[in-house]
């Protein structure tokens, strides 16, 4: 058995995100090394004893070693700083009392407890990056760029990076952002981009369980912060006027008031959208029922570091999408793969040349194939797991 790994996620297992973004490539990773998980869970999910039992047995299962703790969320720095040196205290122990060689860390927060960790034992520290946090808190209006929490992360992220001896990143453009920090210049450390994947056994294309009439546009997953969903609603309108036979499957969970309003605002009709929440499970099924996807996100500086889900997952499931650029490797993913459109602008002229050429896709046959070849190349679990068990034999051995 190859040496262990201690792999610290600030986010619960009993989330949907821990499921699908950690479990899902651990209980691959944990098949020729032990893995001992710590994970912080919210409260009210801890609650639910009948999911908390079958995850705890579906663990034990993937001989992964859980671990969890409890999150605390109010008063927010003491709550972190708290949880920080109980993730500390138990993972120097699991150290320690294990012998193990690396210390894998998602995002910024269980990278706290990972370089101490290291400080102490020297063992190999995976700063597994997930995006620019610091940048996307300050982006997303929470936190001022000239505050002290900015400055404070900020100084956490060159310290993670700088000690880092193995960085994951979602996308090629965060390294090149990262390439031009001036203290990294000579010191960058060693690179591999994972963008986030997704299980294409479970997305991929199916029959159609029922058949909408028209033409069927989709949008998956949340509204809100960083999407630009006027701009989508606005998109939506003018395919109206394209092909008066549209329809809007909205999938969504918690925003259906905001969203009805926002389609409201903008003169949509009832009748040409329907909107519905899903399980993680039926997910696939609803993408089925789509001819074309659509998501716009803020193209802001921090976004430079993310992969959204969504993108993954509606390929994998043969759909076309239309998004935008400024966001990560999306564009190029998009045009490159002709898969999709990368929109530049959202004024009408933009639109309206962005939904011919969706539509265009739509009509060629092949694109559907084009689009699972481009999520096995660039979005494929497997791939996923293949680089960081190629990670962790380099630094641990």
């Amino acid at each position: 058995m190859m040496p262990g790994v201690l792999y610290i996620s600030y986010d619960g297992m009993l989330e949907p995100l821990g499921q699908s973004q950690v479990l899902a490539y651990l209980k691959r990773l944990a098949v020729d090394r032990p893995v001992h998980l710590i994970s912080f869970e919210k409260m009210d999910d801890w609650a639910n004893v009948a999911e908390r039992e079958r995850l705890a047995h579906d663990i034990a299962a993937s001989s992964i070693v859980w671990h969890p703790l409890r999150y605390h969320k109010r008063p927010t720095a003491v709550a972190t700083a708290w949880d920080i040196a109980k993730g500390t205290r138990l993972g120097l122990w699991l150290v320690l009392r294990h012998r193990l060689r690396i210390v894998h860390a998602r995002s910024y927060v269980s990278s706290v407890m990972a370089l101490a960790i290291k400080s102490i034992t020297g063992i190999k520290y995976l700063f597994d990056m997930r995006g620019f946090w610091a940048d996307e808190r300050v982006d997303g209006n929470l936190w001022p760029r000239t505050g002290r929490m900015y400055r404070v992360a900020k100084w956490f992220e060159r310290r993670f990076l700088l000690g880092a001896d193995h960085v994951v990143s979602l996308t090629h453009a965060a390294v090149t952002e990262m390439q031009r920090f001036s203290y990294l210049q000579g010191h960058m450390p060693p690179v591999t981009v994972i963008p986030t994947c997704a299980d294409l056994a479970r997305f991929k294309p199916m029959a159609r369980e029922s058949k909408t009439a028209g033409f069927v546009l989709g949008y998956v997953g949340s509204a809100g912060t960083w999407y630009l969903f006027d701009e989508v609603v606005a998109c939506f309108a003018e395919l109206l006027r394209l092909r008066p036979d549209a329809r809007f499957l909205i999938v969504n969970r918690g925003e259906h008031a905001y969203i009805r309003e926002r389609l409201s605002a903008a003169g949509i009709l009832e009748g040409v959208v329907e909107l519905r929440a899903a399980t993680h499970a039926e997910v696939p099924q609803q993408i089925a029922r789509m001819d074309a996807g659509i998501f716009f996100i803020r193209p802001v500086f921090s976004k430079q570091a993310s992969a959204p889900t969504k993108l993954a997952e509606l390929l994998g499931c043969g759909v076309p999408c239309l998004g935008n650029a400024g966001v990560g490797d999306m564009a190029e993913v998009l045009e490159g793969e002709g898969v999709g459109v990368a929109l530049k602008a959202f004024d009408q002229a933009s639109l309206e040349a962005g939904l011919a050429q969706l539509l265009a896709l739509v009509a060629d046959p092949s694109t559907a194939a084009r689009c699972v070849a481009a999520a096995q190349k660039h979005f494929s679990l497997d791939e996923g797991v293949t680089r960081y068990r190629s990670i962790y034999e380099r630094i641990g051995g």
